[in-house]
């Protein structure tokens, strides 16, 4: 991150100074999607009741009710209300409960819905996603079936301009460069299944302050957003400084989804903020994290939520962004939030979840705690992350505990509209009215063949990886293999200006990069591989600590010659297939440009 010119941290995910764990910061976008639980033939919600329960129907609290829950829906909500004979009752007393927490700013894939789903964030609402997903999302939350996650909208592909924030994941993307295809883009991301249609405004700076990604210019912003509301969508804007939340707010965003840290607003730009009527997300959990303040080591620590973490969350919550530590700036984001709020703008709970020192779930209570500093009442920051979310992103059946709507509810030891921590004791948890089983699994790798290219795209394990992140220039990316086929290829060009320059691609074993999956029952990898005479480097990320010292086997490769390789993984030096995270493929050589495939990949 430089100053003055601020880059966002979600412009820099998973960014660190090391050239380890930057090989395995992997593009997010080909993460493998965890798969839901199908309900058993037949099934239905139970019908019970919850009484004696002090509630926090989403916008105010009752101090004493009974909440009965039928097929799936909040049948009733009273103080007096008679529960029908045969209903199992719920004894709610010394205990509170909400509406299911709604996180206003995520990105969701692999095991994250999984994994908010057992902290009592029944919701999610993505900020970049791979569209293939979408459709199955808007299936499964008009549903009421049983379900072992979140349930999802997702603005899809962002809204962004070649060479901008999204194209440097290594997997290709729409862009908007002309102001006059700007209905015609729009259109491509509604028809993929966008539920709303996120901008970027943001330039992406080096530590000279020069530009690195590009930005939206301002003609295709104001098109842009013209033509999301003329297709009745939200248009909400990635903003990280007080110019560009102005140009955002003047050109007709809905929200905006972070705060500016760059110096505290001024009051026009407040007021602005307030006439537009807009929303605004700050994420002051990647903004703390981003800036050296997260508080992600203490939700470790935390007795009521660690025993639900898997170990892929811990790493996630422990890591740092690995630049400097700006403290002020870090303050700047917190009294935005207090400015905007005590002017009336509508403040809503997202953690930008996905980024260092953020898991999604246990990132929300933190989010809940960092928005009382920053001035909300406890139950304001409640309304926050319940009504207000579902208000603001039209979802009428959720985010209140009221007759007719969606029975996502979470039962809480204790008062968290007096103590806002207090949503971090959680007793039950129910989605759809089925209770969820809040056992953190950790993800096991077994032996297998493991998919290179199918059906026009990658395989799902595999994402590309390069030193952008490092601040180099070096490029890669996955495309089929010559002649068709199976075969997956990575093609870039290595560029001088590092040590190490590096590109190439990443096997991902866990849920997304750099999580920890349980690989002990493999012992090699098996592949075949095709070069272009530079040696290829096979890096083996594992264990406990971050980046650590990966495992190293170099292959020589003859131009055009396909060959047999043999990875040894058990035993192999620096290795820990407990806690395996990553397997990168980097060509080595002099700058210039590559190509390399890989085929028949199996773990044995």
């Amino acid at each position: 991150m430089s100053s003055p010119a601020r880059t966002h941290p979600s412009l820099r995910r998973l960014k660190t100074r090391l050239l380890a764990a930057a090989l395995f910061a992997a593009a997010p976008l080909a993460a493998a999607q965890a798969a839901g639980a199908e309900p058993a033939a037949g099934e239905a919600p139970a019908s019970f009741a919850i009484a004696g329960v002090r509630v926090f129907d989403g916008d105010k609290l009752l101090p004493s009710a009974t909440v009965l829950v039928r097929d799936g829906l909040i049948a009733e909500v009273g103080a007096k209300l008679r529960v029908p004979a045969g209903t199992a009752v719920i004894d709610g007393q010394g205990a509170t409960l909400l509406p299911g927490l709604i996180d206003a700013h995520t990105h969701s894939f692999g095991s994250a819905r999984n994994d908010a789903l057992r902290f009592g964030v029944t919701t999610e609402l993505d900020m970049f996603n791979a569209s293939g997903q979408l459709t199955a999302a808007k299936i499964e939350r008009a549903g009421r079936a049983r379900t072992d996650r979140a349930d999802l909208w997702s603005a899809g592909t962002l809204v962004t301009a070649k060479g901008g924030h999204g194209t440097q994941y290594g997997v290709p993307i729409p862009t908007l460069d002309d102001p006059a295809q700007a209905q015609a883009f729009v259109d491509a991301r509604i028809d993929e299944g966008s539920d709303y249609i996120k901008l970027v405004l943001e330039e992406l700076r080096d530590a000279q302050g020069k530009p690195r990604l590009n930005t939206l210019s301002e003609a295709s912003l104001r098109a842009a957003i013209q033509a999301a509301h003329a297709r009745k969508k939200l248009a909400v804007v990635h903003v990280s400084r007080a110019e560009e939340a102005k140009l955002a707010i003047d050109a007709g965003a809905d929200g905006l989804v972070h705060i500016n840290a760059d110096r505290l607003d001024d009051p026009q730009l407040v007021a602005a903020i307030k006439r537009r009527g807009a929303f605004v997300v700050p994420t002051l959990t990647v903004e703390h994290s981003a800036y050296g303040a997260g508080n992600g080591k203490q939700l470790i620590a935390d007795a009521r939520l660690a025993p639900f973490l898997t170990s892929a969350q811990k790493d996630e919550l422990a890591r740092s962004f690995g630049w400097r530590v700006e403290p002020d700036k870090a303050k700047n984001a917190s009294e935005n939030v207090r400015l905007l709020h005590q002017a009336g703008v509508a403040v809503l709970a997202g953690t930008d979840a996905g980024n260092p020192g953020t898991s999604h779930g246990a990132s929300q209570h933190g989010e809940l705690e960092l928005l009382v500093a920053a001035g909300l009442s406890p139950i304001e920051a409640l309304r926050a992350a319940t009504s207000l979310p579902a208000r603001s992103f039209g979802l009428s059946d959720r985010g209140r505990i009221a007759k007719g709507l969606r029975a996502d509810l979470v039962l809480v030891e204790g008062d968290p509209t007096a103590d806002i921590a207090a949503t971090r004791a959680i007793r039950t948890v129910w989605k759809n009215g089925y209770p969820v089983e809040r056992v953190a699994v950790a993800p096991t790798l077994q032996p297998g063949a493991v998919a290179t290219w199918n059906a026009g795209q990658p395989g799902p394990r595999w994402v590309a990886s390069y030193d952008s992140y490092m601040g180099g220039k070096s490029k890669s990316q996955l495309q089929a293999g010559q002649g068709g086929g199976t075969a997956l290829a990575a093609k870039g060009e290595l560029v001088a200006g590092l040590p190490q320059p590096w590109a190439g691609l990443m096997l991902v074993p866990g849920p997304a990069p750099m999580a920890a999956a349980d690989a002990r029952s493999v012992r090699e990898l098996s592949l075949r591989l095709r070069g272009d005479g530079r040696p290829v480097s096979v890096l083996v990320f594992s264990g406990k600590e971050l980046p650590g010292t990966p495992g190293f086997q170099l292959v020589p490769t003859q131009a055009g010659q396909w060959q047999q390789v043999s990875v040894p993984l058990a035993g192999m030096a620096h290795v820990d297939l407990s806690q395996l995270r990553g397997i990168a493929l980097a060509a080595g050589g002099a700058p210039g440009g590559f190509e390399f495939e890989i085929d028949a990949v199996e773990l044995r």
